[in-house]
């Protein structure tokens, strides 16, 4: 068997080496990879002010429901529903005919009473002059004048003071006007029994409201709760009526409702046309103006991932992401809070995939 030996000659060696090292550079070359441009933006601060619309309820300034005190008939009925009424005015009269026997009964009493105590007021004064001579009355019987006269003058306060008793149950036989307003309901008519107790107490015999000046009350949510402050003034409408109609806020509750998380909020309207009525729905346009300056941002520039709320910080040309909390959105605008200053250069279309510390090609 014949082995052929195949001999190289040292030019073809170095051809073939110089071929394989110039693969090996292309295959160790790699085309370096080109970062796209980021826009930027400097954070600046701005006044924000948006406007909330919110449904609010109008109520009577005043309202109160009227009950009977005592069990009794309606005796006279002088109103009705719509009746305008003044403070003070006899409304309702109610019928007890028990009551005038205990109001007979007490002054009977007291003026029983009242004789009983100056027949022995008397006697204590003129033995009392007459002990004067000495040896003419003794102390004991003095003193038991005297102690007479004090005991008649206590049943005698005590006489008073009943009598004043049914006298005032009495007055609560004349139903009365608490406030100047409107009667706008009644559950009553002539002869109806009424009473603290049992059927004749389900209802008020008269709702009375005063409707010259009403409250408007709207629930604030938390959110919103610090941009308003008493004196503001807003705008409403009702459905009912064309014109809009101004009004300040007068009172805020200073607290959150624990089932709504929201502030009531309350103004008075001065209802002088008589147009706007008790129980009225409105529609709220409530002017919410920061007073101090905020940081404003686009929405684009803040991420929220798992790992939180932030926006990206561009520093020395390297991302650095900072934790914000959000306020007031307006459109495409976001109002943020965080560890920023004037000036800082913010990226402003952020996502999840710009980590810590890459590069940011302007």
């Amino acid at each position: 068997m014949n082995t052929k030996i195949i001999k190289y000659s040292p030019l073809f060696l170095a051809a073939l080496f110089f071929l394989n090292s110039c693969n090996s550079k292309k295959e160790e070359t790699v085309t370096p990879e080109i970062q796209p441009k980021v826009e930027t933006f400097l954070l600046e601060k701005q006044k924000l002010t948006t406007e909330l619309r919110l449904p609010a309820e109008l109520t009577g300034f005043q309202q109160v429901d009227l009950y009977a005190k005592v069990s009794s008939f309606v005796k006279t009925l002088k109103v009705d529903i719509g009746t305008k009424v003044k403070k003070g005015q006899l409304l309702i009269v109610l019928e007890a005919p028990e009551i005038s026997s205990q109001l007979a009964a007490a002054e009977s009493r007291l003026k029983s009473m009242e004789a009983i105590y100056a027949t022995s007021k008397s006697t204590y004064n003129r033995l009392y002059e007459t002990s004067k001579v000495e040896g003419t009355i003794s102390k004991n019987d003095l003193e038991m004048a005297s102690g007479k006269k004090n005991s008649d003058y206590a049943q005698y306060q005590a006489a008073i003071a009943a009598h004043k008793e049914v006298s005032i149950m009495r007055g609560y036989l004349e139903i009365r006007a608490p406030f100047d307003g409107v009667v706008a309901a009644r559950n009553v008519n002539l002869g109806t029994f009424v009473g603290p107790a049992g059927k004749g107490s389900d209802l008020p015999l008269l709702t009375i409201q005063e409707q010259s000046k009403l409250r408007l009350a709207v629930s604030i949510p938390e959110l919103y709760t610090g941009y308003l402050h008493p004196g503001d003034e807003m705008s409403f409408n009702v459905k009912s009526l064309p014109e809009n109609f101004k009004a300040k806020i007068t009172r805020m509750s200073g607290a959150l409702d624990l089932k709504l998380r929201s502030e009531r909020v309350e103004m008075d309207v001065y209802n002088t046309k008589g147009d706007l009525l008790p129980g009225m729905v409105a529609e709220v346009l409530l002017p919410l103006n920061a007073k101090d300056s905020t940081f404003v941002v686009p929405k684009s520039a803040v991420v929220s991932s798992a790992e939180g709320l932030y926006v990206v910080k561009v520093v020395n040309k390297k991302a650095t992401r900072v934790e914000i909390k959000k306020g007031r959105e307006i459109d495409d605008k976001i109002e943020i809070f965080g560890d920023l200053t004037p000036k800082d250069k913010l990226v402003k279309i952020a996502s999840e995939e710009t980590k810590e510390g890459d590069v940011i090609n302007e």
